[in-house]
Formats: C-alpha cells, structure tokens, sequence
C-alpha cells in the first residue's frame, strides 16, 4: 500500500520558509540592560522580556539583572511578564543600561493573556466566547496531586476517571471515556492517539514542570480548529527555554486509599526533571523527564445488568440468585451454551465433522444387543434409512433438554492487577533566525500503561505514543508539521479476555460433559423404551401398538429426568473445568497469558500502530493591514490517517490493507475594534474528508464593553466532528455486540440489506420492520452564547454565560440485531443465542437539543486570600422525544444536571512562605447513556451514576533558601468511593507529600 509522503512534504514546506527567513536583512543593533523588581524593590528571578511583536526576549539572571540585544532602532515596546504579577508592557525610546521596571503583583486574572479563543492574542476579559485558564501559579495551590487533575476546578470541566493516569475532560453534556468531541493540543499538536481519536488523558502528554499554561475553551471552536473541535478545546502550552531556564525537579509520594481494592492503601511514586538553558539570544534547548507508578483504582461494580429471569440492577449484585444469564457490570466471561444446541448441531446424523451432531450419530448408529444388535431408529422405523433420521430427531429432541450452562466468570480484579505507570520524555531545539522568526524542532515521546473505559474495558501495558514537530513561527505568522506515532504495546480487552477464558472453561467442561450425557441419557431412554415394549408385547399388543406404548412411555421418563441426567453428567465436568480454569487453578495464568497474546478475535489483544501526519499554516496581516482598520487571519491544514491494526481492530480492504483517510481544511477570521467599545469577528472555516461532504463553519461574534473591566459578549457558530478513525473503520467483537464502522461498506459486508437488521427496541416492543439506513453525515451544531465580564473594584471578578446547542445531524449508536440463519423465525431475533448484535454509529433521526449555564466567581478578601466558586448547568432539552423514537439510540449525554466547586486558597500567608489551599466540589446524580452498558440496560434508563461530594485540601511552605516548595495535601479527603462513569473504577483518597525545585523560584 502506498504510505502517505506528508512528513516529506512538511520538511520542503518548512525548508523553504526557512530559506526565505535566513536572508532577512540585519538591523542596526540596540542593546538594553537593567533589573526587575517587586513592588517591595526586591529583585525577581526568571521575569520574561520579550520585544513585542518579535520573537526576541530574554530572561532575568538571579539578581533580577537583564541583558537584551535587539536588531532594530528605538522606538518599541518591551513585554514583561513574571508568574504572580501583572504583565506590563514598557516603551522603549533610547538604548541604556540602567531600566528599572516595577512589577505588581496580580490579585486576580484581569491581565491574563488568551490566544485560543481568537488564534490571536487577546485580554482574557474581552474574550468573545467562554474560556478557562490555569497558569503556573493556579497548579502550585491547587491540591490535586497533578494539573491535569487540577482542570476539574475550573468553570463547567466534568471529568471521567477511568484510571489514575486516565481522565477525559468534557464540557457541556455529551461527556464520555475518551472524548472525541474535544480537542486536546500540546503546544500546537493535537495529542490524539489516531487509532482513537481521543487524547490518552496525560498519559503521555506534557510533564508538569513544563506547563506554563493551559487554556480551555468549553463548547464549539471547529470554525478555526477544525474537525472534532465541537464541544471543546484544551490548549496546553509548554514553557519557552528562552524563558524559563535551570533546572527544576519534583518528588511526589503517598498513599492511595480505596476500600474496595484487593489492598486497600497502597503507594504511588511521582518524580520529574526538566532542564533549559539559552546558550545566547539565539539557541536554546530544553529536556523533560518524569516517571509515575502505582497501583490503580479498580473496578468492583458486580450488580446484575442483564435484567432477565426477574433480577434487577440491585436484587443480584455478584449473582447470588445463580441467574444463568447474569451479567455483572465489572464481571466478564460469563458466557454461556446452550447443550440443546451444542448437541443439535447442524441437525444431521454424523461423527461430528463438519458440522454434524455426534449425539444423532450415536442414537442412529449405536446397535442395542437386545433387539438382536439392531439400532432403535431400526427397530421402530424398519429399513427406510429417512425414516431412521426421523426417529433420531424424534429421540434426540425428547432425550435432550434445553438446558443453559453458563461459565462462572471472573471479576476484573482476577483479570488485571492494575499497574499504572507513566513514562513522559521531552526534548526541543529552538533556534532565533532572526528578530523575526523561531525555529523549533521538537519530540513528545511517552510510555504508559493504564485502564480505559469504551464499549469495554481496555487493559493498555506498555502503550507507546511519539509526537515530532518542526516549526517556524514569528509574531504574525506560524508553519509546523508533526506526525503522531503510536503503538498500543500489549494491549488487550478484558472483556473480551474474560469471554474467552470463559469459552476455555465451556470447552473443556461441554467436551467431557456432553459425551457422558448422551451415553447415559441413551442408555437411559432406550432402557426405558424397551421395557415399556416388552410389557406392552407381554399384554397383547402388536408390534405397532406396543411401540407406540415404547415411544410414549420413553418419552415422559425423559421429560420427567433428563435435565437431572444432564446435571449428573456436568457435575463433574464442571469440576474440572473449574480446577483448571477458574483463579488458582492449573491453567489459568498460562491460558490467560496465551490469550493475551492472541489478536481479536481468536484471542484479547488488540493491535494499533496507526500513525498521522498533519502540516498546518496561519498568517496575521497587522503588517499588511492597520489592525485598527481590520485583524486579518487565515490558515490551512492537511492531515493523513495511516490505520494500521493488523486486522484486529479495523475493517480490511479487498486486498487485506487497511484505509487511510485524507482531509483537509482552510480558515479565515476577519475582526473590527471600534472606538475601544465593541469589537466584531466573524470567520469561517472549510474542511472536507475524504468520505464526507464538505462542511462550512462560521463563527460571528461580539463584545461590547460598557464601563472599564464590563463586557458582555454574543456569539453564533456551526461546529462539526468527522466520524472518528473508529466510527469509520472499526470491526470489532466485544461480549456485547460486533462493533461496526456506520460507512455503507460495513451494511454490504454483514449482509443487512439481504438479511435485514432490526433496531433492538424495535424488537422489544415487537415491531418487527427492518431498519431503514440513510445517508451517515459528519454531527453538526449550532451553538448560540451570551455571557458577561467583570472585575468590580479590582476584588472580585465575575464571569457568567449561557448557551444554547441544536445539534442537527447528532451522532449516536443504534443497536441492531439480525438473524444468524438468514431462514430462521422472526422469533429468533428476540433469543440472543439465536441472533447477531450490532452497534453501529448512526445520525439522530432529530435534531438533538441542550443548553446551560454557567456562574465563576472569584474574590479577593485581602492579605492573600482569595475565596473562588462556580456552578454550571447542563441538560438535554428534548431527552423524552429521542427516547420516544429510538429507546435503545445512545446519545452518550453524560453530564450531572449541576455541578459546584467552592476555594479558598491563600499562596503566601503573611509574608512567611506558607501556603493552602482548600477546594469543595459536588455534583448531582445523572444517567450514564453509553456502549459500555447493556442494551437492556440502556434502554431501561437504569444506568445511574450516584451523586458525590469531595474536599481537596493541601498546606505549603515556601523555602527560599534551598529555592523550593514542600507541600502536603490530599484530595477527597475521607477516601468515601466514588465513580464517574458506569463500568469506570471506584476513585477513593489519595494523600501525597511533595518537594519542587526551581532554579528561578522568586
């Protein structure tokens, strides 16, 4: 197959701007020296100056002194910015040696510098859509043990904890593990796992030390991100080496506490490097390294999803009612046969090669000594050998009963000891060209292993993902090219693991059971049957009549203790089965190794090496354009999906490759400020992929500001989501159903249209018609807000919005069931040993509507203290009108009706270098609506997620001396379980001590 050139064309691409850049004319040169000071006249360490409008800049030494040498003539404006203190911005007239500049330090985010919501840089104020910022200063008084976890404090972020190291973020309802309708970037790149199209958490995304900050955007921003951007956007920024240079380190160690665990506290380990240094004004490099493990959450829901043979969620947790079709939430493997069909087969006499029943071959062909060696279909049919089949299927189904033997299953914690680590390195090449432009080379390479949650859940050892970018980037202008490498290591499904070790175990107990049956229960029948005869011969009776007699007699005796023989012959099976299969037997270990081994579907192991490649360009016309007439911007983008799974998880082609898929998109945004009172933007963006149509997404938007620090912002945009690489391309057999991709290939290739498939409420509800398809479009949404802006008397800032999404091509999944033998009864489609299950994404047949709102507020009482709040709201407005067309369609509107956090934190008590911070946070009860929960359950809207409440807490001292910071803190302090998502692990307390070292600590 033809692998895709786009990391060649990249490099030409790049190449060529570099050229360009390196004949740039030299300016006459102007040098600058001078210090940095608090508002106390104490020098600061690490202040950034940066020449606006330039990529030039330097840093303060450990006096607060700075050097900067500038190829331009005065006049220009100096940009200094320092962590905890307002940026300022000085104009430069004259070349000296003696600039003093005077800092104060910030109180609240007033002065905060956004670029995501515009792709340029604005005032957080006067954003024109929400947005969220966490920067240096709010991950060192947060209490969560790392920034990542940190994100769950701020304004509308919901998060799903599938593992310690694994955590989704959402926003604005449609939440899930893995979210496709969010957008993650690390320093430009989006940190997907192609095979996925999800980010992997932080699993192997950006090392702590090297946050300087992280902006999120909560709803759509596909009209200047492109596909997949529809409900969010996280931006994570890593810091410049020409900024923030040393050495820095952090130790982090403590105990993780759940009851539920096999052992209830257990350690987890924390630590991380990273180094910068700017040899000149030129050429700087930076390196990052941090290593965590520990022992992860674990999953411990056994409750009954099944809802059959009269059990609920509640009445058989751990199927203490030996329901034979029980299906725990965490319990996996409990598949089960049935002997009736086993021992049928294909219904034809036979030594059971292809496909023929041995238990017929035995009735047909077993001679009986007392009717002078003569099979019994002989002695009752006489020499017609179609008549002989008959009386065989007429013994075969009166001898042998409908009887289901189900595996016992095994929970999660018997199928994974839940190892998690995280291996995160990092290294950057920067290089200045010139005044004007940067040269970046970079390299993301992490490695992981952890748990996830999706239609089941996956045990990922040893995941590998690398990102590798160039980049030249100016002031007005940025090209990059990346591609995204990853490897699924040894990965594997343990639901699928625990289904087939729960196939060894019917194997091996049907395989000495069944043959132990058929001979009694034979010996049995046939018993029976003769001496009925023999009795109705000894009172008079022909031949004819005394088999009849024989027949009828044979019959009930049969009926009457045949499921007792079929129990007496799998008893003993079944204790063999159970020492060899079940937890502590001899071949458990070794059967679950060779089966974690083994590629889906003839084992558990999944394969995914599939990579992207992606080439990106933006332009800002300010030196083209007065940006006071016009802000001028536009981009394109190109990107390559190379799916490589082996097989095992996507669809093949007619010559056994995998896809690839191309798309490609261009954008342009056009702003007008007037008179500093209202500014409008409007853009619009084009994007097509290749197995789609194309798509528009505009976006237009206001901001009027009526008084200093008051803002109150409008905007309407059209966002959209390509079907994920997945949603295309999957074929996948989970315990629950064939996952297939919704592309019209998928409905030639399982034969839907000759042998048609029927949604499963459908069934249920006993309106057999065949599932109509249409045409399968990229999901769409219109999303209207409105929101306000405030900083009242510097102290206390307020940021309200609200919004409002019609979502007018959603995409779900539908359940649909077919018929294994294309002749069979309609009935069939209601026994699931009888049917196939699909799911299969597919568009809502409505347009699917939600709203909310939102409340932060944050206030600065004095001395430091600074107490923080917000509320936000979600809901599915039209829930009872998709419920009423399709009860089984998912919507995967994950989302708490409402959701708080309250704060109160203080970073330097009194002067003394102590510090703390406190956090709250609760959410109310909501239903998860999802793959990984059973048909029967989705349907019957039982799949509740409990509300919970937590407190975080943590205590800091600063110590100057040694330039670090100890701090000891906990989060959901009281350890009180509690789960995000159904099928998701219990999350409990955790309780850590930390040191950090940093070389510019001021």
């Amino acid at each position: 197959m033809e692998r895709p050139v786009t990391s060649r064309r990249i490099g030409w691409f790049i190449g060529l701007f570099a050229l360009h850049f390196s004949f740039s004319q030299a300016f006459a040169q102007t040098t600058l020296s001078g210090l940095v000071t608090d508002a106390a006249a104490t020098p600061l360490v690490g202040v950034s100056i940066q020449v606006k409008g330039k990529v030039v800049g330097t840093t303060t030494n450990a006096e607060g002194r700075f050097t900067l040498r500038i190829n331009d003539t005065p006049p220009f404006t100096l940009i200094v910015s320092s962590i905890g203190h307002n940026s300022q911005e000085v104009t430069v007239t004259q070349a000296t040696d003696n600039l003093t500049i005077t800092l104060e330090e910030q109180s609240i985010m007033t002065s905060e510098v956004v670029v995501s919501a515009s792709r340029i840089e604005e005032n957080v104020m006067k954003s024109p859509v929400s947005i969220e910022k966490l920067n240096v200063l709010g991950i060192r008084e947060s209490p969560q043990p790392t920034f990542y976890d940190a994100l769950q404090n701020l304004k509308g972020v919901e998060m799903s904890t599938q593992s310690l190291t694994f955590r989704s973020v959402n926003t604005r309802g449609f939440g899930s593990n893995g979210n496709v309708r969010l957008v993650q970037l690390v320093d430009g790149m989006d940190n997907q796992a192609p095979g996925l199209n999800f980010p992997v958490g932080n699993v192997v995304g950006m090392s702590e030390l090297d946050v300087e900050s992280v902006e999120l955007l909560p709803g759509a921003a596909s009209a200047l991100y492109g596909p997949n951007a529809i409900n969010g956007l996280l931006l994570m920024n890593s810091k410049s080496p020409f900024v923030y240079q040393g050495l820095s380190a952090y130790v982090k160690t403590g105990v993780m506490s759940a009851a539920n665990r096999t052992q209830q506290n257990t350690g987890f380990y924390d630590v991380a490097v990273r180094f910068a240094k700017a040899f000149n004004d030129r050429f700087a490099i930076k390196a990052n390294v941090s290593y965590l493990t520990a022992d992860d959450w674990q999953a411990t829901d056994y409750r009954d999803q099944s809802l059959t043979n009269g059990t609920d969620l509640n009445d058989n947790v751990g199927n203490v009612q030996g329901n034979p079709t029980y299906d725990g939430v965490n319990w996996y493997g409990e598949v089960g046969a049935n002997l009736y069909d086993i021992l049928y087969a294909n219904g034809m006499p036979g030594d059971g090669t292809d496909g023929s029943s041995a238990a017929m071959g035995a009735i047909l062909t077993t001679p009986i000594p007392q009717i002078g060696n003569q099979t019994l279909p002989q002695f009752i049919a006489g020499s017609d050998q179609m008549a002989q089949i008959g009386e065989t299927l007429s013994i075969f189904e009166n001898m042998v009963p409908q009887y289901y033997q189900p595996a016992p299953g095994y929970s999660e914690q018997q199928l994974t000891n839940y190892p998690t680590k995280s291996l995160k390195l990092n290294a950057s090449l920067h290089y200045r060209i010139n005044d004007e432009v940067e040269a970046i080379l970079q390299a993301n390479w992490g490695k992981g292993s952890t748990v996830y949650t999706a239609a089941d859940r996956y045990n990922i050892q040893n995941f590998t993902m690398g990102q590798y970018k160039a980049e030249l980037r100016g002031d007005n202008f940025f090209v990059r090219g990346y591609t995204t490498r990853e490897n699924s290591g040894d990965a594997h499904a343990l639901g699928v693991l625990g289904s087939l070790m729960g196939q060894r175990y019917l194997q091996t107990a049907i395989g000495a059971g069944a043959p132990a049956f058929v001979q009694n229960a034979y010996t049995q029948y046939a018993g029976a049957f003769l001496m009925a005869y023999q009795q109705a011969m000894e009172g008079g009776a022909g031949h004819d009549a005394a088999i009849a007699a024989a027949r009828g007699a044979a019959n009930s005796y049969a009926g009457a203790n045949r499921e007792e023989w079929m129990r007496s012959a799998m008893a003993p099976a079944l204790e063999t089965a159970n020492d060899m299969y079940l937890p502590g037997g001899s071949d458990f270990d070794a059967t679950i190794a060779d089966i974690k081994t083994r590629a889906i579907p003839s084992g558990a192991n999944f394969l995914d090496r599939s990579n992207m490649y992606h080439a990106e360009a933006m332009y800002n016309f300010k030196r083209q354009i007065d940006p006071a007439v016009i802000e001028l911007i536009a981009g394109a983008n190109y990107r390559v999906y190379d799916l490589n799974s082996e097989g095992t998880l996507f669809a093949l082609q007619d010559n056994g490759e995998e896809f690839n898929i191309r798309e490609y998109g261009a954008y342009v945004q056009a702003g007008r400020n007037f008179n500093d009172v209202f500014k409008l933007t409007a853009s619009l963006r084009y994007d097509k992929n290749e197995n789609f149509k194309g798509q528009f997404s505009p976006r237009v938007s206001g901001v009027l500001t009526v008084a200093e620090n008051h803002n109150f912002r409008a905007s309407f945009q059209r966002g959209f989501r390509i079907p994920t690489t997945q949603n295309q391309y999957i074929d996948l057999l989970t315990p629950q159903a064939r996952l297939v991709g919704g592309l019209p290939l998928f409905r030639e290739r399982y034969n839907m249209i000759d042998n048609p498939v029927y949604a499963l409420s459908d069934v249920q509800s006993g309106n057999l018609t065949p599932y109509p398809f249409k045409e399968w479009e990229p999901e769409k949404v219109e999303t209207y807000e409105v929101g306000y802006k405030s900083a009242i008397d510097n102290r206390l800032f307020v940021d309200l919005f609200y919004y409002y999404n019609r979502f007018l091509t959603f995409e779900g999944a539908a359940v649909l069931v077919q018929l294994k033998d294309p002749n069979g009864s309609l009935a069939d489609l209601a026994d699931p040993t009888r049917r196939n299950v699909y799911s299969m994404p597919l568009n809502a047949p409505q347009t699917v509507k939600n709203s909310g709102w939102g409340i932060g507020l944050d206030y600065l009482i004095g001395r430091g203290f600074t107490v923080t709040g917000n509320v936000t709201q979600n809901v599915l407005l039209n829930d009872d009108e998709i419920r009423e067309r399709d009860p089984s369609f998912v919507t995967s509107f994950n989302s708490p009706e409402y959701r708080f956090n309250v704060g109160l934190s203080n970073r330097d008590i009194q002067r003394t270098g102590w510090g703390f911070g406190l956090t709250f946070r609760h959410q109310t009860a909501f239903l998860w609506n999802g793959t990984i929960g059973t048909p029967a359950i989705n349907v019957a809207r039982q799949s509740m997620i409990p509300a919970f409440s937590t407190f975080d807490a943590q205590v800091s001292k600063k110590i100057p001396s040694i330039k670090s910071i100890v701090k000891l803190g906990g989060t959901n302090i009281g350890s009180k379980l509690y789960t995000t998502g159904w099928g998701n692990p219990s999350v409990g307390g955790m309780y850590y001590v930390s040191i950090l070292f940093d070389e510019l600590l001021n």
